[in-house]
């Protein structure tokens, strides 16, 4: 229902796209290009009709209804990097539950940049998608942080789903691995190997999947009463290329270390070619463990310890909540993990064991 407010004689009047231009000091046309997303706007512009949007409660009312239209059958989908194979076996999950329901999709890849990852969202909403699927783990940016959960609401009010796939957020349906029990579960079977100068080639900094999983095998660590020497720890990229710089940058320090923990697969494949090039051999010299067990770790030798995620799964339930019934409480799913043995470890030199 839209905003009524006192004009002329107290008489109750319905709030209007020209009032809301009005108060931004632009045209009724910006402002809808503005609250439909998919058009140039300048930063400027679209932070002082936003503002009027708010200060007229616009958004939430006689504009929210108005567009209130049949279903598009279009399901967003966006993931950070359309290369990682780990985004290629979550899509396909999606992919899979949409041809069942005649549902089209459509895919973005932000690369991880938090402008680009909004301004998807707001073309979706554009282009009236009936459910916006975000897959990969929250970016650590203020201005994201406060504007992502925005978009969501005007999302909600046009009547779509948001879905959050390996993250969670506030009032938004999600579907999570569990990024902190893996690693755990990593941490413990490097030490009851005798493992415990264990390095770390962990994610991007201000990232929750990376701050999950160093936090599992943080506690793993303090379990054990091993104390983490901080030269031990490296960030990088999520890719293999962000793994071989890193492990390089271990090797260059001349830290003392028996086991590599990387923070995924492809990093450990890089980490795998850093310590070859070294002259290092996996696992007599230097274990290494990954996590996610991607399906080209069939390939590699020698095979390398992980933590099995099962990403087909999550995309399919991720799918099947974006083709839901609206409700009112926002569900979430944790999806069990596993760890997957291979010959990528063993036991720390008897001389290195504390």
């Amino acid at each position: 229902m839209a905003r009524a407010s006192a004009r002329g004689g107290g008489r109750p009047t319905t709030t209007t796209i020209t009032d809301v231009a009005r108060m931004a000091d632009v045209s009724p046309t910006t402002v809808s290009r503005v609250l439909n997303g998919g058009y140039p706007v300048s930063a400027e512009t679209r932070t002082r009709v936003e503002h009027a949007v708010r200060e007229l409660s616009y958004v939430r009312n006689a504009h929210a209804q108005a567009l209130r239209i049949a279903s598009t059958g279009l399901v967003g989908v966006i993931i950070h990097d359309v290369a990682d194979p780990f985004f290629a076996e979550i899509v396909a999950g999606i992919q899979e539950v949409a041809a069942t329901g005649q549902r089209l999709v459509v895919l973005c890849n932000s690369l991880r940049d938090p402008g680009s990852e909004l301004r998807y969202v707001e073309m979706l909403r554009g282009q009236r998608a009936d459910a916006v699927i975000l897959a990969g783990g929250a970016i650590g940016d203020p201005h994201y942080q406060q504007e992502l959960p925005q978009q969501a609401r005007w999302l909600r009010r046009q009547g779509a789903r948001v879905i959050m796939c390996g993250r969670q957020m506030a009032d938004a349906d999600a579907v999570l691995p569990d990024n902190r029990g893996g690693a755990y579960l990593l941490g413990r079977y490097l030490l009851g190997l005798g493992h415990r100068s264990i390095a770390e080639i962990s994610g991007p900094p201000d990232f929750s999947t990376t701050d999950e999983r160093s936090a599992g095998l943080d506690e793993a660590l303090r379990e054990a009463g091993v104390v983490r020497d901080p030269h031990l720890t490296v960030s990088g990229h999520f890719s293999r290329d962000g793994g071989y710089d890193a492990a390089r940058v271990l090797l260059r320090s001349r830290s003392r270390f028996t086991a590599i923990f990387a923070a995924n697969d492809m990093m450990a494949l890089g980490a795998l070619a850093a310590l070859r090039e070294a002259g290092l051999r996996v696992p007599d010299d230097v274990s290494l463990v990954g996590y996610d067990d991607l399906p080209i770790l069939r390939d590699v030798v020698p095979g390398i310890t992980t933590v099995r995620v099962p990403m087909r799964e999550m995309g399919r339930r991720c799918m099947r909540l974006a083709m839901s019934a609206t409700r009112r409480a926002p569900r979430r799913e944790t999806l069990p993990v596993e760890l997957v043995e291979r010959e990528s470890v063993a036991p720390a030199p008897a001389r290195q064991q504390v």
